[in-house]
């Protein structure tokens, strides 16, 4: 999940990405592999059902990095602990989840100056937002949980807001104490003004060999209105995109299967992917004039995370 500043412009819609000269695009390929349910065969190896926060799994707060900061958006990113006043992260009961519990993650508006860490927008009006990002990994590098191969998934309900962007993504391990070049799998991002909607990436940043690939999906259905399945399969270099245990047909009628430049570099590094759930708000869209009372505070809700191999 890139920031504002380093993300290829969107073009057509979120359908695809434009790229800088000297990248490249590899688009998506055909395959023979099967559009069936991706957890046939397989049996969890995490199954996280959010009934309660396990700080020994989950580490929250900006991005595990390095750089200097780790925030990114028009949010800071919150500690377990809280920033300004406000904590984003809660069990809650709700029915409409698998076991009756899930995570909620709330973008909260403070509208005042804010004294958080790192965090670029503390004394800026619009930028002075509390959300959250939940990882298994940290910025010393450790990972608390990570997998080369597998199917990942989560079942999620997306917020309706003028700025939102939540996401579930993954990042590999090697990058956060050598950041020159990374593997991010986006396996969804979505905008809170685009209903029906949302975007998936597969970005593989830095030199020599930079390269990315993406899908708009339009899969029929109000995002903000339930809970749905975004999913991914990794096989060795192949990665096939779902919603709802169905193969993805991107918006151009491809299957939504890429294949990872850097497959052979991982297996040599004995390198895995951590995922990321994230509700950041986004900085490439005008502040809502007025920002409507009930704008001021969005709910991303998280009913579960698994991986299947």
């Amino acid at each position: 999940m890139a920031t504002s500043a380093t993300r290829r412009a969107l073009i057509a819609a979120g359908i695809g990405v434009a790229l800088p000269a000297g990248s490249s695009f590899r688009g998506f390929a055909s395959s023979d592999h099967s559009p069936g349910d991706p957890t046939a065969n397989r049996t969890p190896v995490f199954d996280e059902n959010f009934v309660a926060i396990d700080t020994s799994v989950w580490n929250a707060g900006p991005k595990a990095t390095t750089s200097p900061q780790g925030h990114y958006g028009r949010a800071a990113l919150s500690r377990w602990t809280g920033e300004a006043g406000f904590n984003p992260y809660a069990i809650i009961d709700d029915p409409a989840a698998s076991d009756g519990k899930a995570l909620q993650i709330t973008a909260k508006y403070i509208g005042r100056p804010m004294n958080v860490t790192n965090y670029y927008g503390n004394n800026l009006p619009e930028f002075q937002w509390v959300s959250g990002n939940i990882q298994t990994a940290r910025s010393d590098g450790t990972i608390m949980r990570g997998w080369r191969e597998g199917y990942f998934e989560a079942r999620m309900w997306f917020p309706r807001h003028p700025l939102t962007w939540p996401a579930f993504w993954l990042l590999n391990g090697k990058c956060i104490l050598e950041s020159t070049n990374s593997i991010e799998i986006d396996i969804v991002e979505h905008k809170g003004w685009e209903l029906d909607q949302y975007g998936a990436y597969l970005h593989e940043w830095g030199p020599p060999d930079e390269r990315h690939d993406g899908a708009g999906v339009r899969p029929g259905v109000d995002l903000t209105a339930g809970y749905h399945l975004y999913g991914i399969l990794i096989e060795g270099a192949r990665c096939s995109l779902y919603f709802d245990r169905k193969l993805v047909i991107g918006t151009n009628g491809w299957p939504a299967i890429w294949t990872m430049g850097r497959a052979s570099q991982l297996d040599r590094d004995n390198d895995v992917f951590w995922p990321l759930l994230t509700l950041a708000l986004r900085t490439d869209v005008p502040f809502p004039s007025p920002l409507r009372p009930e704008d001021r505070t969005a709910h991303l809700k998280i009913d579960w995370m698994r991986v299947y191999q």
